[in-house]
């Protein structure tokens, strides 16, 4: 008999039970997931796992301090249940004092339904979906064009106990669809992704219109030097800057003077305006339609996260808010040492600010002459003290002038800093829920706006596609 057989709550209390340790935390995640992936207007493969993982976090008391040792592993069978836990152990007792040491949360009302059975998906979420999508294969055959793309779903249950009695489980389902539309010959491509809750809000038919306008632009080749370009930015290429913004904000290494919202001489950018925009970026763990985990969950401490702050609340925050710096992401230990609010870092990111009744495309009517990008990928950091950023375009880089397109250019490379576009952005769209291109394996609950930049960066020619 294997623990996958028994309910996730009972393997959670059994673990908690054969704890020695002085503290003890048990968090297990459920997961299923649905797929179809789909080449050259055919689908090809599909499938449908479920898997279990089991993470014990052991916490010793010492006369140095609280020492913690923290062990995961898949597929744990009844028999390995108990050694699970006192390798936890082992590896509190080995360890030196845990910096980033704290009372475990203190126990308080549970989630109602820990005891219910995990949800599941199941490839009845592509019901609707697998028609239509058959349905865009013949459009798009006809049109001479090939569709390949992968749409995938999961659905996490994450149950967590504590010794000090704690008892909290979230449902997590995550859907994202990428599609790709090609040319007979290659030469031409064009991308568009969605994240979705359940699939039911996603319109293959619709993307694939998307994209054939694409390619009819990309008909025409112009080639550009490298250079500083008005450019728009669709929504999910702000999300893959932001995201990584983001993912830098940590407020601990701000104090220490090692990011881009340090302070010159010390302290922190707090309260800073970063730019002219009446901007808000911010996260909330009830936001519809990107709802997310309203507890921390912490598998491993590291960087702002931090295993003893498991089942701490997490609350709407907005990081910046009105175009003002206004949090930094903190444990309750970093926010101990830098005097700052905890802040605990939310599974979703949400910019505001922008003019809600103007889409991109009347952003695009809006342009003299600039560039329309569709997506970004290979994002990687340059510089940490400016949070200067390299990359490159994909998938249709489109000239734009007097309000049209004109046609497609080449790729380039562009070296930018997040925040110092936030501070150059000259005009925000509406706020759409997108699926960032180069972050979407691990960070998918976004909406943002179309940004346009007067003097974006392209810093050099790219020959990719």
């Amino acid at each position: 008999m294997s623990v996958r057989s028994s309910k996730p709550h009972e393997i959670v209390e059994r673990a908690l039970e054969l704890s020695r340790a002085d503290g003890c935390v048990v968090i297990a995640d459920e997961r299923s997931t649905a797929n179809l992936r789909w080449a050259g207007n055919a689908l090809t493969t599909n499938g449908v796992t479920r898997g279990r993982t089991l993470t014990v976090v052991a916490t010793v008391d010492g006369q140095q301090g609280t020492a913690s040792g923290v062990v995961s592993r898949s597929a744990v069978t009844v028999d390995e249940l108990e050694p699970l836990v006192r390798a936890a152990e082992a590896a509190a007792r080995g360890a030196g004092p845990a910096e980033d040491a704290q009372p475990l949360v203190p126990g308080g009302p549970g989630s109602p339904d820990f005891a219910d059975a995990p949800a599941e998906t199941s490839s009845a979420v592509f019901a609707d979906f697998a028609p239509a999508l058959g349905e865009a294969f013949a459009r798009a055959r006809a049109g001479g064009r090939e569709l390949y793309g992968f749409a995938n779903h999961e659905m996490t249950s994450t149950y967590v106990g504590t010794s000090t009695g704690l008892r909290l489980r979230h449902d997590q389902p995550n859907g994202t669809l990428e599609l790709n539309a090609k040319s007979p010959d290659r030469s031409r491509s064009a991308w568009a992704g969605r994240a979705t809750r359940d699939f039911k809000d996603v319109d293959p038919a619709a993307l694939d219109a998307e994209l054939a306008v694409r390619l009819g632009w990309a008909g025409r080749r112009v080639e550009l030097p490298a250079g500083r370009y008005e450019t728009l930015l669709p929504p999910t290429a702000v999300a893959d800057l932001l995201i990584y913004q983001y993912w830098s904000a940590s407020g601990r290494d701000a104090v220490e003077g090692r990011t881009v919202f340090s302070e010159p001489g010390g302290g922190t950018r707090l309260g800073e305006r970063l730019g002219a925009l009446p901007l808000t970026l911010r996260s909330d763990p009830l936001e519809p339609g990107l709802e997310c985990a309203p507890f921390v969950v912490a598998h491993s401490s590291g960087g702002d996260q931090s295993v003893f702050d498991n089942g701490l609340p997490v609350t709407a925050t907005d990081w910046i808010r009105d175009g003002e710096l206004h949090r930094l992401t903190t444990t309750r230990h970093s926010a101990g040492l830098t005097g700052l609010p905890v802040a605990p870092a939310v599974g979703n990111l949400i910019l505001d600010g922008g003019d809600p009744g103007r889409s991109l495309d009347e952003m695009v009517a809006g342009t003299e002459r600039g560039l329309l990008l569709t997506c970004l990928w290979y994002i990687r950091e340059v510089d940490p003290a400016t949070l200067l950023l390299t990359g490159l375009t994909r998938d249709g880089v489109y000239l734009v002038e007097h309000g049209e397109v004109v046609g497609e250019v080449n790729n380039f490379r562009f070296n930018e800093s997040p925040v110092d576009l936030l501070g150059r952005a000259s005009e925000a769209g509406r706020t759409e829920k997108t699926l960032p291109r180069e972050w979407g394996d691990w960070f998918t609950r976004a909406a943002m706006p179309a940004l346009r930049v007067p003097d974006f960066n392209m810093s050099s020619v790219s020959q990719g596609v």
